[in-house]
């Protein structure tokens, strides 16, 4: 059986609210807040995931259950997805399969990439090189 997508935006306002056990006016005042943002339709309906009623069940636990404002949740949110974020990037940046030196390069932006083995990094880029020696302890 295959598993549903989360991220699908397929419950329009009044069943999401009832799946998260709120008010469809709360769900539009987290929506102005910026705490679950649905995607919209091209008519304007908002239309929640899963994933979002997922969301707006940790928002309510944490107001009630825990005593945290919104500008609060709106934080633990944020950090949130950016540790979400940083461990994707951990995860792609990971060494695959040897153990031996992996070169690493940076842009301006920031971003971080691999450089293969016996390629070299453009310096007309601006670029940064760090040699990383993938030693276990």
């Amino acid at each position: 059986m295959e598993q549903p997508d989360v991220d699908e935006p397929v419950f329009l306002i009044s069943a999401a609210a009832e799946l998260a056990g709120m008010h469809a006016q709360t769900l539009r005042q987290y929506d102005r807040l910026g705490l679950v943002v649905p995607r919209r339709r091209p008519g304007g309906g908002r239309r929640y995931s899963l994933r979002d009623v997922a969301v707006l069940r940790e928002v309510q636990r944490m107001s009630q259950e825990e005593g945290i404002n919104l500008a609060g949740i709106a934080r633990i949110l944020t950090l949130t997805r950016r540790v979400q974020q940083l461990e994707h990037e951990v995860e792609r940046l990971r060494p695959r399969a040897d153990t031996g030196s992996r070169v690493f390069t940076t842009g301006p932006t920031g971003n971080v990439v691999i450089v293969e083995r016996g390629r070299r990094a453009r310096r007309d880029e601006g670029r940064a090189v760090v040699v990383w020696t993938g030693r276990r302890t």
